[in-house]
Formats: structure tokens, C-alpha cells, sequence
């Protein structure tokens, strides 16, 4: 038997931040996953039939002080590429290129800093970027207190075109909740929206790492191991149990680790099987477990692409009119230097692709490509993944938020972390630290003692910091 002030349980986002914050006061943390490796569902892995490395392609945003905050402490807040303007590519007419709209900041103060840009951008007609400017003053005033009703709902509300849908919202919205507009909230399409376009031009920077996930995350279980947690791969917890006030995880492998509080940094899915295992549950226990029958996965499939040469320079861009969202011209991104050329595709909420075959998804993947750039009729497929994620993420279902528990629901110790729960953000790589940092400040809280993880959202500037005020 392993004995430590905390163990932590689960060693993705939420649970490396909360080991991070507890070790880092001098508290004896034991962390527990059940994988070969780190990063929970922000990973990378050698798929052993192509003999490459490939991901699960997850970015941050500028707005994400959180996680960019556990990655400079981690200091792998270098190995991020950030990138101001994002590229809309509409395919190319009769085999041509691909027109391209940028929206870029400019010298205007926010909310206005990318006007410019976006009232010149061609995807857009007058009547869309009217329809769109209306939108995005209803959410200048603020985020819905409520999250009854659903972004559908809200489109239809305030007039949007059909154009304005698939080349504005669809792009931003699918692709950062990760599911259609009928199974997502306005409220956290509100809170994308103000964090990333509205407040401040830093919050909307995209940041893709330069290195596979899960060698990109191990720096957050490194830092984790120089303040004196102990980090434990293959380490599958069976059940949990407490015994004389004391929290015990029981793995597979018949060990026991106890400590004096637990954290439960898994998908809800998982949280809900272990707190199954209690010999007798509390009434808030069974209240949480009975909350998850209100949570729903969406799936993000991802196309890897080797090909025998480069077919456009541009290292990512959101790809209109098709299945993909977005493209990352990984070689590029990397600095991976001559060679073959690996381009990543993402579909978010691919619900359809859950039900298609391999080939299927390939064929019309590399087709649609073929349409923004045309040097890849010439180019050959030297080999090429797929990568389904049934459950990628948590939907933002309206009506959702009354159902996400708080970090210390549970009482007598016992605590919980992760994207789903009360983090005030939707299911992303932010949510996730934001509910280890909470869960450690509410652990701190039971001990009688004061610490603040947390930081702060970005402040809003120009004329939005007024507004806010």
C-alpha cells in the first residue's frame, strides 16, 4: 500500500493540472493512469500499420489563459506556433484555386479590431455580414444567463443567411463545440464568440503545438514530478473505497494507493463507474451519478495525409463548403523539413463518419481536398489514416449546466475535475485545467487553507472594456 496527502486520478488535462497545483504547495500527490501515456484525450500515438505518429488534433486559442499558463510553467509554451490571421478557403471553380478571405486584426480597438478584414472578406455578401454584425452585437452585451436555448434556435432568432451559417458560424461554432447548432447551447456559443472575437485581439490567436500531443503534455507530468508528485503509467483503478476516513484507490494489478483526499480527473463516463463501486454511496454521490444520464459524447474524426509532395503553403485554414473544417499542414507546422508532405483534416462533430467505412471517409476527404488545391492531382497518397473519436468530447446540450457538478460536490474528501464540470467553459483543453486548478482550490478550502490556481480570463480592451464595465 502507497500512501500521499492527495491522489489524483487520471492523468489528462484536468488531472495533470490539479497534480500540478496541489504538488506545487508541498502536498504528496500520487497520480494514476490507466494509459501508457499522458494527455487523456489529447494524445498521440505510433499507429503501427502506418509506422508514423499521429494525433488527436486539439489547438488553444489566445483566450485560453489557463492552459497557456500550465504550458509556461511546464515550459512548453515554446514548442506552441501561434498564428493571428486564419485563413477561409472556399473551393476553387473549374479546377482552379481556392479563394481566400483572412480575418486579421487591424488597428481598430476591439470589438472592432477586425472589422476591416471582415467587411472586405469575399465569402461574405452585405446581407450576410449584416445578419452577422447584428449577432455579434447581441453577444457585446454579454453571455446569456441561461443555456435553455440552442444555438438553432438563436440563428433563426436573429436572421442569419444561409450563406452567413456555413461560412461564418459553422466554422467557429462546430469547430470549437463540436457539435451541430441543435445540440449546443447559445450560451457557450456566446462564450466562444466573446472570448475569441470580441474582447481582445490576443484571444483569438490560434496556437497548434509543434509536437505529437502526448510527448507535448508529458512536460505538464515532468513539472508535476520535480515538485514530488509521483506519476504512475498503467495503473488502471478498479474501484474506490473509504476505509477509517482515508480514500483508497484499488488498482487491477491488486495495489492500493490511500491518501487523505481523492481526485477524480476522468471523463464523466468513467467518474460515473468508479463512484458506482462505492460500497455505500452518499446522497450527493448517487444525486451526481443520476446527472449523467444527462450527458452526451461528440465524436471529431481525423484524416492523416502523407503525400510524395506539398500542395499549398498554407499551414492551417478553415476549408468551406465540405465536410473538413479545418486543414494543418503538419510539415509546416512542425518544421519536419523535405520529404513527404502531411496534411491533418479535421471534421468535428462527424457523427456521419461514425457510421462509414475507412475507404468511405479516405475517398471523400481526399476528394474534397483535391478541390481547394489542385496541385494534388498530380500528387500521389503515399499513405494516409483515419482516426474516429466517438467520444471526443461532452455536448453542450441546452440545459445542460444545472447537471454539471461543482469540483466539491461530493464532500468527505472526495472531488472531481474535468471539462464537464462547472467550469463556466464547453468541453475544450481550457475547461479541462480550469477544473483541476478549481478542484485544487476546493481541496485547499478543506484544509482549511487559502490558495489561489485559478487565473484570470483576458481583461476586455478598447470599447468592450467599457462595455464590460
Amino acid at each position: 500500500m502507497s500512501q500521499a496527502d492527495v491522489v489524483v486520478v487520471g492523468a489528462g488535462v484536468a488531472g495533470l493540472a490539479a497534480a500540478v497545483a496541489v504538488s506545487g504547495v508541498g502536498a504528496r500527490v500520487v497520480l494514476l493512469e490507466r494509459k501508457p501515456y499522458v494527455g487523456g484525450r489529447a494524445y498521440s500515438y505510433l499507429h503501427p500499420a502506418l509506422n508514423e505518429v499521429i494525433d488527436s488534433q486539439h489547438v488553444l486559442l489566445g483566450c485560453c489563459t489557463n492552459l497557456i499558463d500550465l504550458c509556461r510553467l511546464a515550459g512548453v509554451e515554446r514548442k506552441i506556433r501561434w498564428y493571428d490571421t486564419i485563413p477561409f478557403l472556399e473551393p476553387g471553380r473549374d479546377g482552379g484555386e481556392a479563394r481566400r478571405s483572412e480575418i486579421v486584426p487591424g488597428e481598430l480597438p476591439p470589438p472592432a479590431h477586425a472589422a476591416m478584414s471582415f467587411l472586405g472578406a469575399p465569402m461574405l455578401g452585405v446581407r450576410d455580414k449584416a445578419g452577422i454584425a447584428r449577432g455579434l452585437m447581441e453577444f457585446m452585451r454579454g453571455i446569456p444567463a441561461s443555456d435553455d436555448e440552442a444555438f438553432s434556435e438563436w440563428v433563426r432568432r436573429t436572421g442569419q443567411t444561409e450563406r452567413a451559417v456555413r461560412h461564418f458560424w459553422e466554422p467557429i461554432i462546430v469547430s470549437t463545440l463540436n457539435d451541430t447548432f441543435e445540440r449546443t447551447s447559445t450560451r457557450y456559443a456566446a462564450k466562444v464568440v466573446y472570448e475569441s472575437l470580441l474582447k481582445s485581439a490576443e484571444g483569438g490567436r490560434l496556437g497548434v503545438p509543434t509536437e505529437p500531443l502526448s510527448e507535448f503534455y508529458a512536460g505538464m507530468a515532468r513539472l508535476a514530478e520535480r515538485q514530488g508528485a509521483e506519476v504512475r503509467l498503467r495503473a488502471s483503478v478498479e474501484r474506490i473505497e473509504r476505509v477509517g476516513g482515508v480514500w483508497r484507490a484499488v488498482l487491477s494489478d491488486g495495489g492500493v494507493v490511500s491518501a487523505k483526499a481523492m481526485v477524480l480527473a476522468l471523463p464523466f463516463e468513467q467518474v460515473r463507474t468508479l463512484l458506482s463501486t462505492i460500497a455505500e454511496p452518499s446522497e450527493k454521490v448517487r444525486e451526481v451519478i443520476e446527472g449523467f444520464a444527462h450527458f452526451v459524447h461528440a465524436p471529431i474524426t481525423t484524416i492523416h495525409l502523407w503525400l510524395d509532395r506539398e500542395v499549398t503553403e498554407i499551414e492551417q485554414a478553415a476549408l468551406l463548403d465540405t465536410r473538413i473544417q479545418w486543414m494543418f499542414n503538419k510539415s509546416r507546422i512542425r518544421r519536419s523539413g523535405v520529404g513527404e508532405h502531411y496534411y491533418e483534416l479535421v471534421i468535428s462533430a462527424s457523427h456521419a463518419e461514425l457510421k462509414k467505412t475507412r475507404e468511405e471517409i479516405l475517398s471523400s476527404a481526399i476528394e474534397e481536398f483535391g478541390r481547394f488545391f489542385p496541385a494534388m492531382r498530380a500528387a500521389k497518397v503515399v499513405r494516409a489514416g483515419v482516426l474516429k473519436e466517438a467520444r471526443a468530447t461532452f455536448s453542450v446540450t441546452p440545459g445542460l449546466e444545472r447537471f454539471r457538478p461543482e469540483p466539491d460536490i461530493l464532500g468527505d474528501g472526495l472531488f472531481l475535475a474535468g471539462d464537464w464540470t462547472r467550469t463556466d467553459w464547453p468541453s475544450t483543453m481550457e475547461s479541462g485545467v480550469r477544473s483541476g486548478r478549481l478542484a485544487a482550490e476546493a481541496l485547499a478550502r478543506a484544509a482549511g487553507q487559502s490558495a489561489r490556481f485559478l487565473k484570470a480570463e483576458l481583461p476586455a480592451r478598447g470599447v468592450m472594456g467599457l462595455i464590460a464595465r
